[in-house]
């Protein structure tokens, strides 16, 4: 048997390549994901190890607030200058240095344009001097206020020279200062990771950076000779006590690789999220085609059950034509998924800027991974038609039909149970009915929906396939076509199945996406009552900011009735940390913002108190003159007054407002948002320039009308929905590989029958069109199936979301057009080669195939 079976796999080669193909693309995409995550976090530990190199000791004051890269910047709290005496008595230490550094420093380019950075920090601090690690390339050290020296992967990016006078923006609105030095690091490097870095005399570093003087956030400390760095760790930290975190270079350079490693695995999950839909869809396929395998081999396993083979040889034969087949597609996809991981990888380090690459390598998960996936994959999919090989008598080997249609009840039956299943998991997940699982609840209950379709499918694909072909009836090879893709509604199910799969996921991803816009933008037009917004678009960790000068200096401006900024930040209140703001003018909550009173007054406020939103109250208990310990990115803890409670609303997420005097607390203390009402008559013409003319110093942000606001908030989901969509391509590749498959299979199945077809007239270009006609057919209602599923799961998704502002439904019916033109096109396109193929058949040879 064990022989038989390795003639049977290698005298059909094509097969073997088309079987295969799927789950090489699945197997690519998990391994390529393993491979980018690991070269990144190998990259990190070289960057973060050569960065604290010349660290023996470090210490720095506990955060006041701490923070994820979730919810916001980690600051780094500021201590008095006289520490650093503190810590050059300790006994062991040879040398204490200390320095500034915080994210922050944006510098604007030759072009006058802030140079924005896609994940890595922009960091400002106090030039201490050269090391082994840092060179000055060019120039000298700044000695000046105004003077300043930049990494050469800033100066590159900004096309900046020493000598040029630029920008930069700080905690303090932009001043300008002269590049007097440009410095690299050891190895040739232009920077470590892609940071940019702006360097300024440690006045000014401790002013711009920090908000006050003759303050450090670090203390870089040399052991002398004969210390280790974790006696002097432990000596350090005695003497400065609790409120200080004291650790080794070899410690920070840990706590921060791991950190980022943290956002690489959450990253790894998306990837390997996208990968389990490719194997979803490839599993459609080899079911598909191993069943076509069974249904044309029925002859021979017959005839092997004739001399003696029994049932379990039988599916002994096929389950290792399948591990055959997944051992091949494993190797191969493995060998894909390390050129894909390393050109990621690549195309990562340029946009991270200039990120240097470690050795590439090929990590344990990935091999691990790949052979799992690719043989368990393979293996299950061929399970089932290998059990149904194993009840063919051996009285078949003398029938000529192989295969008869079987009733469809049981597999409707079960696919009833499997929706039904799914739609319970929807429901607990969606309606918040599931815990601490409601992600997993939500992700079984999709794949539950998706498999019970699949199941459910081939009892509705007779009628809708033969009225999808009622378009081709006219035509001769366009009736046959039509025939064709009904006479099989399993075959055709599963084929069609595999394209819904990644057409529904795009189509629900885009139902949510645009009816969350049309929401949001309709509940901001309902809402904001103001005709201008001071706005920038996020590229990077950091919103946009503008000095607050400018809103006092507009709302002077005749015609102007509220010039209002908001600011924003994470706060821990009352022992739990969430999202908090602060207005110019109180009053703009109910003025610009359109939110309502529900207790107290909510029109001002004092310096010692402070608004909560109406879900805030209710859920802990608060009420007017209830008091709340507030503690902010910066200063020290302050209790405030509740002073009113306003209503609760989507559009103004804030859970609670403070006065404005606690922005200066804040991580970034500059208004990120600016709103501005005028007064009834007054023209936006009118106003708008001289705003814009008061935001040369702000290159972060512009003025623009309402309308242009909402569309610069919303364009970042339309960013969203380009990426998804690229991702869920491979998905789609791949079930356009099954219908190729499919067809190519179908016609080996029906060569004698195309054959007679030929002898009796029916010309190439009539073979061609009616494979065509099938593909199409398939694809169409694999992609009718896609839009109608996927529809039907973004409605409940957005139902299930209305109590979070999401209160329209917006069904994108251009796009959904646009999926059913491109399932077509896709038609087409799967049968070329099929249609070749069985134009090329030899008649003579074919009708007397067997």
């Amino acid at each position: 048997m064990f022989r038989a079976t390795l003639k049977s796999l290698l005298a059909r080669k094509v097969r073997l390549v088309l079987s295969g193909l799927a789950v090489v693309l699945g197997v690519m995409f998990v391994s390529g994901a393993f491979v980018l995550t690991d070269t990144l976090g190998r990259s990190f530990d070289q960057i973060f190890a050569d960065a604290y190199a010349e660290v023996d000791v470090n210490v720095a004051a506990k955060p006041k607030l701490a923070v994820n890269e979730f919810e916001g910047e980690q600051i780094q709290t500021p201590f008095p200058a006289a520490t650093i005496e503190t810590v050059r008595s300790v006994p062991g230490v040879a040398e204490a240095t200390g320095t500034v550094v915080a994210d922050g420093a944006r510098m604007i380019g030759s072009n006058g344009k802030v140079i924005t950075s896609f994940g890595p920090p922009q960091l400002g601090g106090n030039w201490v001097g050269e090391s082994d690690l840092v060179q000055l390339r060019e120039g000298r050290e700044p000695r000046a206020d105004d003077e300043i020296v930049i990494n050469k992967a800033l100066a590159n990016a900004g096309k900046v020279a020493v000598g040029d006078r630029v920008g930069v923006l700080t905690l303090a609105p932009k001043e300008e200062f002269t590049i007097v030095g440009v410095f690299g690091y050891s190895g040739d490097r232009d920077s470590l990771g892609g940071v940019n870095e702006v360097m300024f005399t440690t006045p000014a570093a401790q002013r711009l950076m920090l908000g006050e003087p003759d303050v450090f956030n670090n203390i870089v400390i040399k052991s002398a000779s004969g210390v280790s760095d974790d006696s002097l760790r432990d000596s350090v930290a005695a003497a400065l006590g609790d409120d200080y975190v004291v650790k080794t270079g070899e410690q920070l350079s840990a706590d921060a690789a791991a950190g980022l490693k943290e956002g690489l695995t959450f990253f790894n999950r998306i990837l390997l999220g996208f990968a389990a839909v490719a194997l979803l869809v490839g599993t459609f396929l080899i079911l598909n085609t191993f069943s076509i395998i069974v249904a044309q081999r029925t002859r021979e396993l017959a005839l092997l059950r004739a001399v003696g083979a029994s049932g379990k040889q039988i599916i002994g034969s096929v389950v290792l034509e399948a591990i055959a087949i997944g051992l091949v597609a494993s190797v191969l996809g493995l060998a894909a998924g390390f050129g894909v991981g390393a050109l990621l990888a690549y195309a990562f380090s340029n946009v991270a800027g200039g990120l240097t690459l470690a050795t590439l390598g090929m990590p344990a998960a990935a091999v691990i991974g790949a052979f799992a996936v690719g043989l368990v994959i393979t293996v299950l999919a061929a399970l089932l038609p290998a059990l149904r090989a194993a009840r063919i008598p051996p009285i078949a080997a003398m029938q000529d039909v192989a295969t008869p249609d079987r009733p469809l009840t049981k597999v409707t039956v079960a696919g009833a149970v499997v929706t039904a299943l799914g739609a319970t998991l929807l429901f607990l997940g969606l309606g918040g009915h599931a815990g601490g699982n409601t992600l997993a609840t939500i992700l079984g209950g999709v794949l539950f929906a998706f498999i019970g379709v699949a199941l459910l499918t081939p009892l509705i694909s007779r009628p809708v396939v033969a009225a999808l072909g009622a378009v081709f009836s006219g035509w001769t090879p366009g009736k046959l076509g039509r025939l064709n893709s009904g006479r099989n509604p399993r075959r055709t199910a599963i084929t069609a199945a595999a394209l819904m799969v990644g057409i529904a996921l795009v189509t629900g991803i885009t139902v949510i996406l645009d009816s969350a816009k049309s929401s949001i933008s309709g509940l901001a037009q309902d809402t904001i009552k103001a005709e201008l917004v001071i706005a920038g678009a996020q590229s990077g960790p950091r919103p946009p900011s503008f000095d607050p000068a400018v809103l006092a200096e507009a709302k002077a401006i005749p015609g102007v009735r509220i010039a209002d900024g908001l600011y924003g930040d994470m706060a821990e209140i009352g022992g739990e940390q969430t999202w908090v703001g602060a207005l110019t003018e109180p009053s703009a909550l109910r003025q610009v913002y359109g939110v309502t009173a529900t207790a107290g007054d909510i029109d001002r406020l004092a310096p010692d108190q402070m608004l909560v939103s109406s879900d805030a109250a209710e859920s802990r208990g608060l009420s007017v003159g209830s008091t709340l310990a507030v503690q902010l990115a910066r200063g020290a803890e302050r209790t405030y007054t509740i002073s009113g409670v306003f209503q609760s609303t989507p559009l103004f997420g804030t859970q609670a407002v403070l006065p404005t005097e606690a922005a200066r607390d804040f991580s970034i203390q500059q208004p990120i948002q600016g709103f501005i009402q005028l007064e009834p008559g007054t023209r936006v013409a009118d106003v708008q320039p001289r705003v814009e003319a008061l935001l040369a110093n702000s290159p972060e942000v512009s003025v623009i009308d309402l309308d242009g606001f909402i569309d610069q908030q919303a364009s970042q989901l339309d960013g969203l929905l380009q990426m998804i969509q690229i991702l869920l391509a491979l998905a789609i590749v791949i079930a356009v590989l099954g219908i190729v498959n499919t067809l190519a299979l179908s016609v080996l199945e029906r060569t004698r029958e195309l054959g007679l077809l030929r002898a009796i007239g029916l010309r190439r270009s009539q073979t061609m069109g009616m494979i065509t006609v099938e593909a199409v057919v398939i694809s169409v209602f694999g992609a009718l199936l896609g839009v109608a599923v996927g529809a039907g799961l973004g409605a409940a998704v957005v139902e299930a979301l209305r109590d979070e502002g999401i209160t329209k439904l917006v069904l994108p019916w251009g796009q959904m057009g646009v999926f059913l033109g491109l399932a077509a096109i896709i038609g087409v396109v799967a049968a070329v080669l099929p249609s070749i193929r069985a134009a090329r058949i030899n008649v003579l040879g074919a009708i007397a195939h067997d």
